[in-house]
């Protein structure tokens, strides 16, 4: 593609490239609220010796964004392999604050 068709491309894609980066932004928000409950969660679950991965939690969490997901037209393996990302972020976050908490 010649540079000045890559301008005219841009110029066309303009209001949807930002629009697009809103909802990124947006998103990286509400991922960063998810986490800010995660370390809460891991306060719980250090106190109490629960681990950071529950198979039967993290199931039913996927399993309700599957369901979400497909309302607005997402395919289910995309939900899923999203979702198992910030389990596995999740539970990393979890492991690194009880193993803080352990060595107070």
């Amino acid at each position: 593609m010649k540079e000045s068709d890559q301008e005219s491309t841009a110029k066309l894609l303009k209001s949807c490239r930002d629009q697009i980066d809103d909802l990124d932004t947006q998103i990286m928000k509400l991922l960063g609220a998810r986490f800010r409950v995660v370390k809460k969660v891991a306060k719980i679950k250090s106190k109490y010796d629960i681990s950071s991965f529950l198979h039967g939690r993290a199931v039913k969490v996927r399993n309700r964004c599957i369901n979400a997901g497909k309302k607005y037209g997402m395919a289910p393996a995309f939900v899923y392999s999203l979702y198992s990302a910030i389990i596995y972020e999740s539970c990393a976050i979890e492991d690194e604050i009880k193993e803080k908490l352990k060595k107070k």
